[in-house]
């Protein structure tokens, strides 16, 4: 029996983007995904809007999508902490379809978890009721497809909790 790949590459999270004409990726870069801010900002068909904290991907996402965009929030599962109000309000309270893309830091399969961010991350998608997926590899990348179904069907955000980091 053949073993999948245990490698997660940026091309399998952004060929699931354009798959599902997503416009804008709101995004605060850093040092564990620079593989994937390289392809986004070659990529033309996707506009990257940088932020300085992670609170403000959820007001810029809702500005986009007002406007009639379709964006994601890419940030990391310490982010969804400092984003906690804007999430409640800007998310959860107005219906808004949003699929945040969140780097599970610290997370291991094998439950030897380190980081107290990885401790409390489902924890609090749970206690907002929110959905989410789980991608390590690229043969799960199609989970971000299920959840981009699911936060236009349902008008709410959905995660898609990314557990590893990215291959070159």
């Amino acid at each position: 029996m053949e073993q999948a790949e245990t490698v997660l590459h940026p091309h399998a999270i952004l060929s699931e983007l354009r798959k599902n004409d997503v416009t804008h990726v709101v995004w605060l870069p850093d040092s564990e995904t620079n593989f994937m801010y390289e392809q986004l900002m070659a990529d033309p068909t996707l506009e990257l809007v940088p932020v300085s904290r992670e609170g403000e991907t959820m007001a810029i996402a809702a500005g986009l999508w007002v406007g009639g965009k379709k964006p994601v929030a890419l940030i990391q599962n310490t982010g969804i902490f400092e984003s906690g109000d804007s999430i409640r309000g800007l998310g959860l309270d107005v219906d808004q379809p949003l699929v945040m893309l969140i780097g599970y830091r610290g997370w291991d399969r094998h439950g030897i978890v380190r980081d107290s961010a990885a401790k409390f991350t489902e924890h609090i998608i749970h206690a907002w009721g929110i959905n989410y997926y789980l991608v390590e590899t690229d043969d799960d990348a199609d989970r971000i497809s299920l959840a981009m179904n699911e936060a236009q069907r349902d008008s709410k955000p959905v995660a898609v909790l990314v557990g590893t980091e990215f291959g070159a």
